[in-house]
């Protein structure tokens, strides 16, 4: 297989999980206060969000890719 082909293959798969999951969520701990043994932590949850556009625009990229791949 052409590595041309291989990088519109995973760019579609990118995609598609893209558009599936809509964001990367993430969890942060943060230590607050540490009196002697005892710690105090704070845990957020971060989310990064990704763009169904993004998605949509690898998807064709790596449709794009597979088409010039399989012509050459």
């Amino acid at each position: 297989m052409k590595p041309i082909m291989l990088a519109g293959i995973l760019l579609i798969v990118l995609g598609f999980f893209t558009i599936a999951y809509r964001g990367i969520t993430y969890t942060k701990r943060e230590k607050i206060a540490e009196i002697g043994p005892i710690e105090a932590t704070k845990e957020s949850h971060k989310t990064i969000p990704l763009s169904p556009i993004l998605g949509g625009l690898a998807i064709a990229g790596g449709i794009g890719l597979v088409v010039v791949g399989v012509k050459k």
